[in-house]
């Protein structure tokens, strides 16, 4: 399916869409795609193997469908390879848009970015799509993060948009791990250009927060993200569920990944090496220490953007500078052994040992 090519000035727009068993998912983003006004598009399902009715939604829909080695960032580059437009559009295939004129205004408004800085990538900010009200405010702490561009708040479900220039130039995604290849192109695109915030919003659903437990999925987001940073690529390699495809999300269990984290600090990094990375990790923590102020502003009722957002403005003009000194990484990474390792690894422990004792006392199954 070719759409809004009627009269459509401008380049043509690919829109990859990585897939794997989103039979209910994608008709209903197809659809929001089928109703874009104003560029024209061209629409690639990149398939990691779908077992469902995915490919013939596809079909039905009169989009490209091509298959791939399994994993997001194979899938896309997969796809990509295929594209003819001159701008790529990475999305998800949970995401929605509700307004027609979306992806025209997002092309135009990167398209007025390049004179500037050629290589320029856009993403949007997100609105979560859920089936209660629970945690609203963190959902709206999550959803501020998203338009700000700060190192760890890009991700793939904000969608990215660039010129297929730039995207030859990155290298594609890496794809030797089959998640976190949203982080690891936007690390890439920050060394080599810059980032923008699209105008518009993108909505995404809340799924995996709601089925896996929207604390756990939080809190192994950020463990992900530290280890990430600290290059500590072996936890990924051994914890290969520790990123579970959606069809798959149920329960988040953390005690296993709590036991992982113990015993490689107790057999493979040894005294030393443990202190080194937590040091690492106490960096991390200071240089995200930021968002501790936009939560408070979120909490105020303030909305993003640093002018409507008084104490983030003010950790960034007065606080940030004070806490660039090494004590600080090294206090903090004390702080995060004790949180980590013995606070959050015993209380998961606890709670998920229990758990099945408590039902069986009941007389659960």
């Amino acid at each position: 399916m070719e759409a809004g090519e009627g009269g459509a000035a401008g380049p043509l727009l690919s829109v990859i869409i990585p897939t794997l068993n989103e039979a209910i998912a994608l008709p209903l983003l197809l659809g929001d795609l089928g109703r874009q006004e104003g560029i024209a598009l061209e629409i690639i399902v990149g398939d990691g193997g779908s077992s469902d009715g995915t490919e013939a939604a596809a079909r039905e829909a009169g989009v490209r469908f091509v298959t791939g080695p399994r994993g997001r960032g194979a899938q896309m580059n997969a796809a990509a390879g295929e594209a003819r437009g001159d701008y790529l559009f990475f999305l998800h295939a949970d995401s929605r848009l509700a307004d027609p004129h979306l992806l025209a205004t997002a092309v135009a408004a990167l398209r007025a970015a390049e004179p500037e800085q050629p290589w320029t990538a856009g993403h949007f900010r997100l609105h979560f799509l859920r089936s209660d009200r629970r945690h609203d405010l963190a959902y709206r702490f999550l959803e501020a993060k998203t338009e700000l561009n700060r190192p760890g708040t890009t991700n793939g479900d904000q969608g990215l948009l660039l010129s297929r220039r730039f995207f030859g130039l990155l290298g594609g995604f890496d794809h030797s791990l089959p998640f976190l290849e949203d982080q690891r192109m936007a690390a890439t695109i920050r060394n080599r250009g810059r980032f923008c915030t699209l105008p518009g919003v993108l909505a995404t659903s809340a799924r995996r927060f709601e089925s896996e437990g929207f604390h756990r999925r939080y809190l192994l987001m950020g463990m992900m993200m530290a280890m990430f940073t600290v290059g500590e690529w072996a936890f990924f390699h051994r914890a290969p569920t520790v990123y579970r495809v959606q069809e798959a999300t149920g329960r988040l269990l953390l005690a296993p990944i709590f036991a992982l984290l113990w015993s490689m600090a107790l057999k493979d990094w040894g005294l030393r090496g443990t202190l080194r990375r937590f040091y690492r990790l106490g960096r991390y923590l200071r240089e995200n220490a930021w968002q501790v102020f936009l939560f408070v502003d979120v909490w105020r009722g303030r909305d993003a953007g640093n002018e409507a957002l008084p104490l983030l403005g003010l950790y960034d003009r007065m606080i940030a500078r004070w806490l660039r000194l090494p004590v600080i990484d090294a206090l903090a990474g004390l702080l995060g052994f004790g949180w980590y390792m013995l606070v959050l690894s015993g209380f998961f422990w606890l709670q998920e040992w229990l758990a099945p004792q408590v039902r069986c006392w009941r007389g659960e199954r």
